[in-house]
């Protein structure tokens, strides 16, 4: 997308409210905590611990893949009129390129595109030291509120 801003109303959402509004949910279980953002583009962390671990050690794909939907749909929300809209997905796909044992993994969300009925968003997932852990494509409707 273009340099402009994305986010509804014209500025950058509040990163305490988008980890707070998770708290509750597999956000919150998988201690996701969003940590920067620019004009157009959104950062989250997870940790890689038990909570998302497959047996022999390694970042669980299924890990990946809740953290880049969870990333993904948490700026879908803040790209529309949250009191009229929300964003739910509707399809994922990821490509889990290397593994990651310990420390956080960083998702960095960016819109491909943002219609008023959908939107596309890709996901690039790294670890501590910048190397592509995963790569999504996430697909969004933006629904009424009256419809969620």
């Amino acid at each position: 997308m273009s340099n402009q801003i994305i986010w509804w109303g014209g500025e950058r959402p509040d990163l305490a409210a988008m980890t707070a509004g998770g708290a509750d949910s597999m956000n919150g279980w998988l201690n996701i905590e969003f940590t920067d953002c620019g004009d157009d583009w959104i950062k989250a962390r997870m940790p890689v611990n038990e909570r998302t671990r497959q047996p022999f050690g390694r970042l669980h794909g299924g890990a990946s893949v809740a953290f880049a939907e969870t990333v993904g749909s948490v700026a879908a929300g803040w790209c529309v009129d949250r009191s009229k809209f929300v964003g739910v997905g509707m399809e994922i796909n990821a490509n889990h390129i290397r593994p990651a044992y310990d420390g956080y993994v960083y998702a960095t969300a960016r819109a491909e595109s943002l219609g008023r009925t959908t939107q596309v968003w890709t996901i690039r997932i790294e670890d501590e030291a910048g190397k592509l852990v995963c790569i999504s494509r996430f697909t969004v409707a933006v629904i009424s509120l009256e419809r969620k």
